[in-house]
């Protein structure tokens, strides 16, 4: 019986074998990702263990994990630790965390839904934001990732909301929200996960068992969110209709007008005073001075009346 060989390849040659390019190969090399291959001479030559590493790569990649998280699992694999615990843990994080599903829109058709004109600046936020994502090669459409929050950006721009403002609102809302996503891992990773967190990978049997817990508990944050806000909402909605129904409606500043006929030998007199511009306005003023006059004297008359009342000699 003779031995078979062993299968050796030139760098281009594993290229062409495994799909991937010479550049991505020594890339993954860096990266640690790929093992070193053995130099003879002047030359480096892989095996199938590269070629087939290479391929497991291409299906991790595939399947949506991260070139960061990809170096993990194959670390682990190489430490003697079976991938398919891993493997689910990974999914279940990586995976996502809504069952809301991407789709696409056009120009024409953001256009219509926010006002019927493209607003570049607006959509060029949007992209900051996230909220829209160029697709390659489609200038004229629209990755969306969240339907749902698009639509709730449409709806505020209907009721009167500028755009600059819904996007102002999502950043500071943005900020908080990462501020509870954040507590809330670390409240679970405190409470829950720290036994999955050691020096050394988790066993095959503790990564499933850690995937299971996330599959549980992955809908609470989200839960415990809904529940609060609709809890917050109902509490300060009321408190501001009451503050402005026990308020009463606004008056207008504006009081109403009334003509009033004066001698025309007043009119002149004071025409002849401050110009016929400002005829009604002198006279606006005068009948009010007049009138805080009278109030003075009433107050003082009121007083001098309660003086005399007071040095008044008492009945035998």
């Amino acid at each position: 019986m003779t031995e078979q060989a062993v299968a050796e390849y030139r760098i281009e040659d594993l290229a062409h074998r495994s799909g991937a390019t010479v550049r991505t190969i020594r890339a993954y090399q860096d990266r640690g990702l790929l093992p070193r291959p053995e130099r003879r001479g002047r030359a480096n030559v892989y095996g199938d263990t590269h070629l087939a590493r290479l391929r497991q790569i291409a299906d991790l990649l595939d399947r949506g994990y991260t070139l960061a998280s990809i170096k993990e699992l194959l670390e682990a694999w190489d430490a003697g630790r079976g991938l398919g615990g891993v493997l689910g843990l990974v999914a279940e994080v990586d995976g996502p965390w809504t069952d809301e599903e991407a789709d696409r829109i056009s120009r024409a058709d953001l256009a219509a839904r926010f006002g019927g004109s493209e607003d570049e600046a607006a959509i060029a936020d949007a992209v900051a934001l996230g909220i829209l994502e160029q697709i390659p090669g489609q200038e004229d459409e629209f990755l969306v990732p969240s339907p749902q929050e698009l639509a709730v950006a449409a709806e505020l721009h209907a009721s009167g909301v500028p755009l600059p403002a819904i996007s102002a609102h999502l950043r500071e809302l943005r900020g908080q929200i990462e501020h509870i996503a954040t507590r809330f891992l670390e409240f679970t990773t405190e409470h829950v996960f720290a036994r999955y967190l050691g020096p050394l990978p988790p066993t095959d049997a503790e990564a499933a068992e850690a995937a299971s817990l996330v599959r549980r508990l992955r809908p609470l944050a989200q839960q415990s969110v809904d529940a609060e806000l609709a809890r917050a909402m109902k509490l300060f909605a009321t408190r501001h209709l009451h503050r402005h129904l026990s308020e009463g409606p606004v008056t207008s500043q504006v009081e109403e007008a009334h003509s009033v006929q004066l001698p025309a030998e007043t009119i002149r007199a004071v025409q002849s005073l401050v110009g016929a511009e400002s005829v009604a306005e002198f006279i606006a003023v005068a009948a009010e001075r007049e009138v805080q006059a009278r109030a003075l004297d009433t107050l003082t008359s009121k007083h001098r009346n309660s003086l005399s009342v007071d040095q008044m000699p008492p009945t035998a």
